[in-house]
């Protein structure tokens, strides 16, 4: 019997990670050619969010709009999602290229880098959604 609910419970508590990993958008995690080589390669485009540590709109747009689970269920689906502080590492170079000159900078890029779509401040989910969507079916 203790044998079963402590499988009950790893399982149970299997269950809650994997939906809550789930239900926010998946960065991906690597550099800015890496991320261009993984568009290119599943034939997506790339959604850059172009931040800073120290903007309030960002940190909130990280906690209730891409943590929205019909937001991370599209964007995980249909872009290669990648999360770039154009203060550190490359984003000093990739804020220069872009012209990122407010925060948050939504992008909406090509495998090639060329901007498909450019938004700039803080979006609620039904506006990021909406933009997604209508970029995706041009």
């Amino acid at each position: 019997m203790k044998f079963l609910k402590t499988t009950f419970a790893l399982l149970f508590l299997f269950c809650i990670a994997t939906t809550t990993q789930a239900q926010q958008v998946e960065f991906f995690k690597g550099t800015f050619a890496e991320a261009q080589e993984k568009a290119d390669d599943e034939g997506k485009l790339i959604f850059m969010d172009a931040y800073t540590t120290w903007c309030a709109p960002c940190k909130w747009m990280n906690a209730n709009v891409f943590t929205n689970a019909q937001v991370a269920e599209y964007f995980n689906k249909h872009f290669v999602n990648l999360k770039m502080d154009m203060e550190k590492g490359e984003g000093p170079t990739l804020a220069r290229k872009y012209r990122v000159v407010a925060y948050p900078s939504l992008f909406f890029l090509n495998a090639d880098g060329s901007v498909a779509k450019r938004e700039t401040g803080m979006k609620n989910v039904e506006q990021l959604l909406a933009i997604a969507k209508r970029i995706e079916n041009r």
